[in-house]
C-alpha cells in the first residue's frame, strides 16, 4: 500500500470515517499536500479537531503513525518535483494559477470526482426505480438555500410522471402534506450543512407514516441519513464562503435521466401533451 497515495487512501476510505475524521479530511485534501505538511497540532487546529482525531486518520489511513504519513507525503512531493516536464493544466490558460477561475474549477472537479467515486450504484438504481414507480406520490423538499435544487428536481420530475409534489419552505404547513403522504410513498429530501431542525422534524415524521426517503446531503451526512438507507452525499467544499452545489446537481440530474429512462413509454406521450400545450399558448418562440 505504500505505493498508494495519502489523498488516494482518504478519498477511498472518506465514507468509513466517523465525522470528525471527515471534517479532518476535507481540512487535508482541500490544499493538499500542503495542509498535511505542519505539526500534528496545526493540522489539528486547522481543520478544528483534536489531535487524537489526527493520530487516528492516519493509522486507519494504514501509516503507523503521523510521522510515517508526512513522510509519505513528502515523497510524493519530492516525486513531483523531480519530472521536469510535470505540467498542470489549469482551466483558464491565460490566468494564473492562483485566478478563482481555476482554484474553483479545480475544487469543483474534485468534488466531483471523489463524489461519484463513493456512490453506490445499486442503491442509486434502488432509488430510481422507487422514483419510477406511478404507484407512489413523491414529495419533494430543500432547505434555505436547497430550495432551489429541491424546485428544480420538482419541475423535471413532473413532467417526466404524475404525482409529484413539492412541499412548500414554510414549516407550518408541512402536517397539510404529511395528511396524504402514504406508507410506500417517497420523499426526496436536501439537506445540507447547516442542517434544519424542522427539516430533520419532518423526515422523522414522514418516516413514522411509512415513506421512503431519498436524501441529497454532504459529505458530512444530515442526521436524516439515520431514518434511510437511500443517501447520495456529493462533496461541495469550495474556495468561497459558499458551499458548492455542482456534485450535488449532478447527482440529482443523473437520476432524473433514470427515471426517464425506466419510464419513457408513459413518459414520452406526456412531454408531448405538454410540448403541444406550450405551443397552443405560445409561451415559448420557436424558430422552425
Amino acid at each position: 500500500m505504500s505505493n498508494v497515495a495519502a489523498s488516494e487512501r482518504l478519498q477511498a476510505q472518506f465514507n468509513q470515517l466517523t465525522r470528525a475524521e471527515r471534517q479532518l479530511a476535507d481540512a487535508i485534501l482541500i490544499n493538499y499536500p500542503a495542509s498535511a505538511l505542519g505539526s500534528i497540532t496545526s493540522v489539528a487546529n486547522k481543520a478544528s479537531v483534536s489531535t487524537p482525531t489526527v493520530g487516528r486518520l492516519v493509522i486507519k489511513l494504514g501509516f503507523s503513525g503521523f510521522a510515517d504519513f508526512q513522510q509519505q507525503i513528502r515523497s510524493e512531493v519530492e516525486a513531483t518535483l523531480s519530472n521536469p516536464i510535470v505540467k498542470h493544466e489549469k482551466w483558464a490558460g491565460s490566468a494564473p494559477d492562483t485566478h478563482i477561475l481555476n482554484r474553483f474549477t479545480d475544487a469543483v472537479i474534485d468534488n466531483i470526482t471523489q463524489s461519484m467515486a463513493n456512490i453506490d450504484t445499486q442503491k442509486f438504481d434502488d432509488s430510481c426505480k422507487l422514483l419510477a414507480d406511478e404507484n407512489r406520490a413523491v414529495y419533494v423538499i430543500g432547505g434555505r438555500l436547497t430550495h432551489a435544487l429541491a424546485e428544480y428536481f420538482f419541475l423535471h420530475m413532473q413532467v417526466i410522471r404524475p404525482n409529484i409534489i413539492h412541499i412548500e419552505p414554510a414549516s407550518n404547513v408541512w402536517p397539510h402534506y404529511l395528511l396524504n403522504l402514504k406508507a410506500g410513498d417517497v420523499i426526496v429530501i436536501m439537506d445540507v450543512r447547516r442542517y434544519e431542525n424542522n427539516t430533520l422534524k419532518l423526515a422523522n415524521m414522514a418516516a413514522e407514516k411509512g415513506a421512503e426517503i431519498i436524501l441529497f446531503t454532504d459529505q458530512w451526512v444530515s442526521p436524516i441519513g439515520q431514518l434511510t438507507d437511500n443517501v447520495f452525499s456529493a462533496r461541495i467544499i469550495a474556495p468561497s464562503a459558499w458551499d458548492s452545489s455542482v456534485s450535488s446537481l449532478l447527482l440529482m440530474e443523473s437520476m432524473i435521466a433514470q427515471v426517464q429512462e425506466l419510464i419513457w413509454p408513459q413518459a414520452k406521450p406526456r412531454i408531448e401533451q405538454l410540448e403541444a400545450m406550450f405551443d397552443d399558448t405560445q409561451l415559448f418562440r420557436k424558430f422552425v
